[in-house]
């Protein structure tokens, strides 16, 4: 290959328009160009991933201008800005979304393939960054992306973690955890931003005095640590809007002791520079003992209080007075991870901006929203109220007055009922004294959104009634979306072109236009072509699969998928049960004219979780029994993919044709994998819960496959639901446990590797019911094989799935959040009543 330096630029490309075209001949200019002056080498020592680095150097230059005019603009307007804090932006990779938001495909494809390379083969060089572990990083990196699109002036706030959740391997069918490294070779997309960095302070006391009548808190604190923010570009379809996203790091202000170093103490020395690294050195520290507690909070505070600063700062710089901060800011926490933003601005407010109490409450308030992610007990933050008050003093004084200033409030609304005054305070006292973050961020937010409609429902009906009848107007729904140009543009090409050539390209700004495809449904040259499509993504799953993990896939068998974090709720082992119910049942000759289908699972377990590790090994065991099985290989695989990540679930959901959704009733919030695999034409097999129920009327339930007990249901039999009656007069869920459980079919050589998930299921009373429904999810794939042998029948299910994903668009979902929540107006919006809005101008 060639790529010689020209340092001035191509012949017609010259001066600054060689880092702005978008022309073929402008990027490859720009690769040659950071090729040999950023990276020193030459066409005989560059690497694979030197020509990555180039390549996404060039993209990003073309970036920048856009981002800087971006950024003038806001500010020249003052318009009112989201701020959007989450402990987790789960962005994947960013080559390819920002070639493709940018317009540069073909540019970029014919620039590499002048000097002999694949484009392909340089995003394959890029690694997803640590930045999430599941669903809500990846929405939030979906909403993000949806309001760069829809022109939302937004900034989003999360911690530059130097290392990801970990890296997933299985070692004889165990989860490994391997350290994250994703950014020991550099990211090329972020910029440092060191002059920027912001003081944060931990521990110390509080002193107080009254001067000129006025009553003073003054903090002096213990510790020191900065935060610096690298900030990342990110751009939304068309490249017209570029948002950021600020991340930050921690660091100490002194990088060792001179004193201990010239000591010999050369480990003392560097020992206050670890203690604040390690803020920002893994992403969801192990919180079993109290020392990762203590670390997860801090790493908590430390964004807030970063994000906090830097908001107010921004703030400050074109507002005439602190009264227009609602008027300014929006801040919406992401689940009650940022939730110390609450006391954080507060702090801000009365001590250091000299507000009355209640005027710094009301602006808190009006500034704030919540949305909660979750209806599990155990994912309900709570703190240690003696932790949090050794280490920010100040922050517990605070949340101890508006606990105090909300007590009397409920004791008004509730007269005389003090088991509701303990239920609803923000301060628990038993078993041990304790911050409820739902519940400050709830008393806290002018808003609090679920993000699906049954699971709103059931914040206000089960997690939190008493709170939703003292403040009924702030609760409101907005399911949960995913962006359409990462999900199908980007992820399934062929599907794409076959949309776009049917009806046109508007759905990718507006995915409701899908609804188009539905009268071709029955078409059977259009159902060809789509069949086509779903062979070219399987194969290129298999090929990836082959190459990268040496794992064998067949793409001419049913692909059914259920790739997710691995958690009891979410079921994973009702499908391997199911899985081994089909192996029971090809050996008594019981199962007839089966087609050949691969179960394909993925997805990690938190370090901690010992019983979802169980079930990993459980699901690998199966697999290893199974996939060697010469009366079964051929008719059932099982497939474990490790490590799976965005860049994994963009190759795996293309080529799916059966979607596993399967939590019991009542325990997912909403979901977007199944939006994601819906977008895509695979056929949901699900439960009646979370955004699975927007789904079924969407589609129409005819065009899904729905099994299980419903919400009430479950509900209704927590107090009498005994899965051993199951085991006893149900045959085929006998069969199934006893072959993985007594028979030790699965295990041999390792009696007892399936204890825990034993003792889960019967000793621990199955709380989340899969034996309860095992019989219904066992039909409910019968279902799934009676029509998938009629491709035509199918094809027209696949074909309407899609033609009805239009509503799960995260660009809907942010239309309403800037609709109802933030105030805020979508000039660029497609949807009704963005499009004719003029930016938000100062009065």
């Amino acid at each position: 290959m060639t790529y010689d330096t020209e340092p001035t630029g191509q012949p017609g490309v010259t001066g600054n328009s060689n880092r702005i075209s978008t022309s073929p001949e402008a990027v490859l200019s720009a690769f040659r160009n950071h090729l040999h002056y950023d990276l020193a080498v030459d066409r005989f020592s560059a690497t694979a991933h030197d020509e990555f680095l180039a390549l996404a150097w060039a993209v990003r230059d073309r970036l920048v201008d856009r981002w800087i005019r971006t950024q003038n603009e806001f500010y020249e307007t003052r318009v009112k800005r989201v701020y959007y804090l989450s402990l987790e932006f789960l962005i994947g990779r960013s080559l390819g979304n920002n070639v493709l938001n940018l317009g540069m495909d073909e540019a970029v494809k014919r620039a590499m393939a002048t000097v002999d390379l694949d484009f392909e083969d340089l995003r394959e060089e890029e690694v997803d960054a640590g930045l999430g572990n599941g669903g809500l990083g990846r929405l939030a990196a979906c909403f993000l992306e949806s309001m760069a699109t829809l022109g939302v002036p937004a900034i989003g706030y999360s911690l530059r973690y130097e290392h990801g959740i970990f890296k997933q391997t299985i070692k004889d069918g165990y989860q490994v955890e391997h350290p994250d490294s994703w950014l020991r070779a550099g990211n090329p997309w972020e910029i440092a931003r060191p002059e920027r960095r912001v003081e944060v302070r931990f521990g110390g006391e509080v002193r107080s005095h009254t001067e000129n009548s006025r009553y003073t808190v003054i903090w002096d604190p213990a510790e020191t640590v900065w935060g610096v923010p690298y900030d990342v570009p990110v751009v939304g379809y068309g490249g017209q809007t570029v948002d950021t996203l600020r991340l930050w790091k921690s660091a100490s202000p002194d990088d060792f002791d001179f004193d201990d170093f010239n000591r010999g103490d050369y480990f003392g020395a560097v020992n206050q520079k670890v203690a604040a690294e390690n803020l920002t050195k893994v992403l969801y520290p192990n919180d079993d003992t109290m020392v990762g507690k203590e670390l997860r909070f801090r790493q908590q505070y430390f964004l807030v209080a970063c994000s906090l600063h830097d908001i107010m700062r921004r703030f400050h710089k074109t507002a005439d007075s602190i009264l227009d901060l609602p008027d300014q800011v929006a801040i919406q926490l992401n689940d009650t991870h940022p939730t110390m933003a609450i006391p954080e601005l507060m702090r801000v407010l009365v001590d250091e901006e000299e507000l009355d109490w209640d005027t710094a409450w009301d602006l808190s308030v009006r500034t704030f929203a919540y949305t909660n992610h979750t209806l599990l007990a155990e994912a309900l933050e709570v703190w240690p109220a003696d932790m949090v008050e050794r280490l920010l003093p100040r922050h517990f004084q605070i949340i101890c007055e508006i606990n105090h200033r909300f007590l009397k409030q409920v004791a008004a609304f509730f007269p005389g009922n003090s088991l509701r005054r303990e239920q609803m305070s923000i301060i628990r006292e038993t078993p041990f004294r304790a911050i409820r973050m739902a519940h400050l961020a709830i008393v806290g937010s002018h808003s609090i959104n679920g993000v699906a409609k049954l699971h709103t429902e059931l914040i206000k009906t089960r997690l939190v009634p008493d709170l939703y009848s003292m403040f009924p107007e702030r609760f409101n729904n907005k399911t949960n979306g995913v962006t359409p140009r990462r999900w199908l543009l980007k992820a399934n090409p062929p599907l794409a072109e076959i949309i776009t050539d049917a009806i046109g390209d508007s759905w990718t700004r507006r995915l409701e236009d899908l609804r188009a495809l539905a009268p071709l449904a029955d078409d059977a040259a259009f159902q060809e072509r789509i069949r086509k499509a779903k062979r070219t993504a399987k194969n290129h799953l298999v090929e990836h699969c082959l190459r990268y993990y040496g794992i064998a896939l067949n793409p001419d068998t049913r692909f059914d998928v259920q790739c997710k974090r691995i958690h009891t709720y979410k079921r994973q082992l009702l499908n391997a049960l199911h899985v081994v119910s089909l192996y029971c049942r090809l050996h008594q000759g019981t199962l007839k004219d089966y087609t050949p289908t691969t179960f394909i699972f993925a997805g990690k377990a938190a370090p901690g979780f010992a019983l979802a590790k169980a079930i990993i090994k459980l699901i690998n065991s199966v697999a290893e029994i199974v996939n060697h099985d010469p009366k079964s290989r051929d008719l059932i695989s099982v497939k474990f993919l490790p490590n799976y990540r965005v860049s994994l679930a963009e190759r795996l959901i293309p080529a799916a044709d059966v979607s596993e959704q399967i939590s019991v009733a009542g325990t997912e919030a909403s979901g977007t994998g199944n939006m994601k695999f819906m977008m895509n034409g695979a056929l949901t097999l699900g439960t009646l819960d979370g955004a699975n129920i927007e789904i079924v009327q969407e589609v129409g339930e005819e065009n899904a496959f729905i099994f299980g007990l419903t919400t009430e249901e479950v509900e209704k039999s927590r107090g009498y639901y005994q899965p051993q009656w199951h085991y006893e007069n149900e045959p085929l869920v006998k069969d199934v446990i006893d072959m993985l459980f007594t028979d030790g079919v699965f295990c041999p050589g390792e009696r007892g590797a399936f204890e825990p998930v034993r003792r889960f299921l019967f000793d621990e009373g199955d709380p989340y019911m899969h034996l309860a429904d095992f019989s219904s999810y066992a039909q409910a794939h019968q279902r799934v094989q009676d029509l998938y042998v009629d491709q035509a029948a199918w094809t027209r299910k696949s074909i309407l799935n899609t033609a009805a994903s239009g509503y799960f668009s995260s660009d809907r979902t942010i239309n309403e959040y800037a609709r109802d929540i933030w105030n805020v107006p979508l000039p660029k919006s497609p949807y009704s009543g963005g499009a004719t809005k003029e930016c938000n101008q100062p009065e």
